[in-house]
This record gives structure tokens, C-alpha cells and sequence, in this order.
């Protein structure tokens, strides 16, 4: 029986020995949360934290893992209470298809742990082996600095205000250039 302890709840599994952390999550747990796609190391929608560290789940071997914590999406709120990186994620908008959001998610709560007040090259650092296919990066990138500003300044949520969050929505459906994008952020 190989124990682990994921999302601060041990489990006895029987494993072989040969498993990934991403089927044992997904198949034998049902935490579905973490993402399939590429199973190379390819993409990051399969990203959780080891012991606070962003690793890929696809290619890590589950029975190594004895003793180390594990925490994944579902790990991360507190009852019906978002952590403040996910609750950043919604309120910015940059959840998009959803599909990459998980591990995203996962490399910025990583990255903001080690460093609330990350520069831009630090967010493109984190996240760089995650790919968002809806190419929602500057939302993406609003969203984790607003996180970090929230997690330093020991607020709950990342909350956009309600002026411009309502200027955004104005704006969304209309479709905008980049150009535009960064006009409304001034």
C-alpha cells in the first residue's frame, strides 16, 4: 500500500508501482480538477503543488511521493471561499475555455507563495510551461498580480472594483484589439 497525502487528506492506495500522480488523481480519486491533454510535459493543464513546488502530474511517478504533500485545484478553496488566486482568476476574466486554468492556477499560487509582488518577467517565468490555448494571457497575467497584491495585503479576495469591472463588461462583447485591452486597464 503506498500512502499519500493529497489536498491534507492521506490515502492507502494499491498501486503498481508504475502510475503517474495525473491517473492516480484522476482515475483512482475522481479529483478530475487536474487536466489530461498532452501526458509529455508539453502543456502545464496537468500542474499541481509538491510540497508548495509546481510540478507536472504527468510525469511524475505517484508511489514516490510518500511522505510529500500534494495539492491540486480542489485543494485550494475553503469550503464554498475561493483562494485568492482563483477568486483573481474569475474576477479578471481570465478563465476563459477553463481548460489550462487548473494548472495555471497552480504555477501562479506557486509563484505567489514564494513571491507576492512578482514582476512580469517572474509571472512569465512561472507560467511558462503552461499553454493557454484561448491565448488569454494579459488577463491572465492581471489576474495573478492582483492575486499577489491581494495575498500581500492579507485581503480575502481579488475582487476587480465595481467601476471597472463594469467598464470591461461594457466592452467585452464588443471584441477589442490588444491595444484597446490596455487603454480600459489605464
Amino acid at each position: 500500500m503506498t500512502k499519500l497525502t493529497i489536498n491534507n487528506k492521506e490515502y492507502s492506495l494499491d498501486l503498481k508501482g508504475h502510475e503517474t500522480l495525473l491517473e492516480v488523481l484522476r482515475d483512482h480519486l475522481s479529483l478530475t480538477g487536474t487536466k489530461t491533454a498532452c501526458e509529455e510535459s508539453e502543456c502545464g493543464t496537468c500542474t499541481v503543488n509538491i510540497n508548495g513546488k509546481s510540478v507536472l502530474s504527468c510525469i511524475t511517478l505517484a508511489a514516490d511521493l510518500e511522505g510529500e504533500e500534494v495539492t491540486t485545484i480542489e485543494g485550494l478553496a475553503d469550503e464554498d471561499t475561493l483562494h485568492p488566486v482563483q477568486q483573481a482568476f474569475v474576477d479578471y476574466g481570465a478563465v476563459q475555455c477553463g481548460f489550462c486554468i487548473p494548472g495555471m492556477i497552480m504555477s501562479a499560487k506557486a509563484l505567489l507563495d514564494k513571491n507576492p509582488n512578482p514582476t512580469q518577467e517572474d509571472i512569465e517565468y512561472a507560467l511558462d510551461g503552461n499553454i493557454c490555448r484561448c491565448a488569454g494571457y494579459p488577463k491572465i497575467f492581471d489576474a495573478v498580480r492582483k492575486a499577489g497584491e491581494c495575498l500581500q495585503n492579507g485581503t480575502a479576495n481579488a475582487k476587480v472594483n465595481s467601476e471597472k469591472k463594469e467598464k470591461f463588461k461594457s466592452t467585452m462583447a464588443k471584441g477589442l484589439t490588444y491595444e484597446e485591452f490596455l487603454k480600459l486597464k489605464e
